[in-house]
């Protein structure tokens, strides 16, 4: 709610970081990719997300520049995590784990490293969340593979879910 001037400057200062975050996202993994051999603009947006979801642990406190290195920082590990799941084989067709599980790791880590927050508390908090859900998805996985199962046909496996359910290559620079 926007009752007060203190709450209408802090609402624009969260859209101004969560702007700032999103443009580094998108700046850091246009330029890794590039540095690479070709701007890939399915990273760049995947970058975008990774500095939203890094910056949206305290998008208040943090200072323009900080938000601006909190997003390219979260659009680097996407960048860096999707080719680390395609190493080991993992098929993530929209790059979900790398922009939200490991931009959001960041991103709660980046609120103890910028000040608003106690670093520990922070790296608790995800240890924490870690040690819920890993053993709550390892019975919901055990349930599905032994109801519905997991695996999809081999055939689908080798060409990867994107080209077999969405008709496209996710991911083509890895192809």
């Amino acid at each position: 709610a926007i009752g007060t001037a203190p709450d209408a400057i802090a609402v624009s200062k969260i859209f101004i970081n969560t702007l700032l975050a999103g443009a580094g996202g998108v700046m850091a993994a246009g330029t890794v990719t590039r540095l690479s051999g070709k701007t890939d603009v399915v990273q760049m947006l995947n970058g975008c997300i990774g500095g939203l979801v890094a910056i949206t642990a305290e998008p208040l406190m943090p200072s323009p520049l900080a938000s601006i290195l909190i997003g390219a920082v979260g659009g680097l590990i996407v960048v860096y995590g999707t080719k680390m799941l395609f190493a080991l084989k993992i098929d993530d067709v929209v790059g979900a784990i790398p922009a939200h599980m490991f931009a959001g790791i960041w991103g709660t880590l980046a609120v103890g490293i910028f000040g608003s927050g106690d670093f520990l508390v922070q790296l608790i908090g995800i240890v924490a969340a870690a040690v819920l859900v890993v053993p709550l998805s390892g019975v919901f996985f055990y349930i599905l593979k032994g109801t519905v199962g997991l695996r999809v046909s081999e055939e689908t496996e080798a060409s990867g879910l994107d080209s077999a359910e969405l008709t496209t290559v996710a991911y083509p620079e890895f192809k």
